[in-house]
């Protein structure tokens, strides 16, 4: 892979700053069984996560689960 120009380092810098991480510790197992899943959907583990929580979020607001 050639290597990024000043340009590209500093776009991608950039856009990671719109970002925070959040640390989510599991076994390896389970860190296998996300990958092999996202995968198998055609994603990132990154972008599964985010899909699953926002479908939680969807799903507990829907029945009544958020309190205040």
């Amino acid at each position: 892979m050639p290597e990024k120009t000043e340009a590209q380092k500093k776009a991608q810098k950039k856009y990671m700053e719109k970002f925070v991480e959040i640390k989510v510790r599991v076994t390896p197992e389970k860190r296998t069984t996300i990958q092999e899943h996202a995968q198998m959907m055609g994603e990132s583990a990154t972008t599964f996560i985010n899909r699953a929580i926002d479908n939680q979020i969807s799903q507990d607001r829907c029945q009544g689960g958020i309190r205040g």
